[in-house]
């Protein structure tokens, strides 16, 4: 049997640059376009209650469809996350997820669409995950 010991700094070296390699712009295939892949998570918990649904369909069609007038998606999910203090918090979520070509308008409007869902609904934070895409429609 051979020791563990030597495998493992490989396998940290692997771990650490996974994450570089994988986000590397994909090979996109004839009809398709490079893209970029946005997936924001919105707390609903606030101050006095919850951010309802006519308040998130609001803020979506007010904030975040002038910015992204070509499609979005969203979704209720159930979240949770881990607070300063180690507790874990659970609670309703939204997620809206975005595919747009990269360029610096698109990704002012994704902050500036961070930033108004914090202040109005007094969250912490809104979480962003981004990712190279290939966008094609098919008809």
């Amino acid at each position: 049997m051979r020791p563990l010991i030597p495998i493992v700094p490989l396998l940290s070296a692997l771990i650490q640059t996974g994450g570089c390699l994988s986000a590397q712009a994909p090979a996109c295939l004839p009809g398709e376009q490079p893209a970029v892949l946005e997936s924001l998570y919105f707390g609903t918990a606030k101050p006095g209650g919850h951010v309802s649904p006519e308040e998130w369909a609001a803020f979506v069609k007010d904030i975040v469809t002038p910015a992204f007038p070509e499609g979005l998606t969203s979704w209720q999910a159930s979240g949770q996350w881990q607070k300063s203090t180690g507790a874990i918090e659970y609670e309703a979520s939204r997620i809206l997820q975005l595919t747009h070509e990269q360029n610096m308008a698109k990704e002012a409007a994704i902050r500036r669409i961070m930033i108004i869902y914090q202040h109005t609904f007094q969250q912490d934070a809104v979480m962003r995950v981004r990712s190279p895409a290939c966008l094609s429609f098919k008809g």
